[in-house]
């Protein structure tokens, strides 16, 4: 795995994290315990500071990045998928966040929310708890049911 220093800023790992030999976590990055990081993600948390709740898994290729002084809070037990682009300022928990979705600057998406696959998610929008949403940009196509929280 590479982890990378950046100035003083240095990543802190939780225990049980799986990090792939090719991600790069870079910079003020947390992430918390029984985490997994897939190859080729990146996390970059140069100029700003990314924080990874327990359980969350950053999957293949996904790069998450914030702008300069700010913070990306990604709570427990969230599944970001393959190669999405996250700016994002707050995902809560059990969020799902499909492959090659964006997430803009400053967007927040809420507890058990779903992302659809290549949806996008424009700077500063919020997506509401429990809400399903797809396409370019996002509207909501429907709420999270029982079914996909036990999935």
């Amino acid at each position: 795995m590479a982890i990378y220093k950046y100035g003083n800023r240095i990543p802190q790992i939780g225990k049980d994290c799986f990090i792939s030999d090719s991600a790069r976590v870079i910079g003020d990055v947390k992430i918390g315990n029984n985490c997994y990081i897939g190859h080729g993600a990146i996390l970059r948390g140069d100029y700003g500071s990314i924080s990874i709740g327990d359980g969350t898994a950053i999957e293949e290729n996904a790069v998450l990045h914030i702008r300069p002084d700010g913070l990306l809070k990604i709570e427990k037990k969230v599944t970001i998928g393959h190669g999405a682009l996250v700016h994002g300022k707050l995902i809560k928990s059990f969020a799902v966040i499909g492959i090659g979705a964006v997430i803009g600057f400053d967007a927040v998406i809420g507890k058990w929310s779903i992302v659809a696959e290549g949806c996008v998610i424009h700077k500063d929008e919020e997506v509401p708890d429990e809400k399903i949403v797809a396409g370019v940009p996002y509207k909501i196509i429907g709420n999270t049911m029982k079914k996909h929280k036990e999935f």
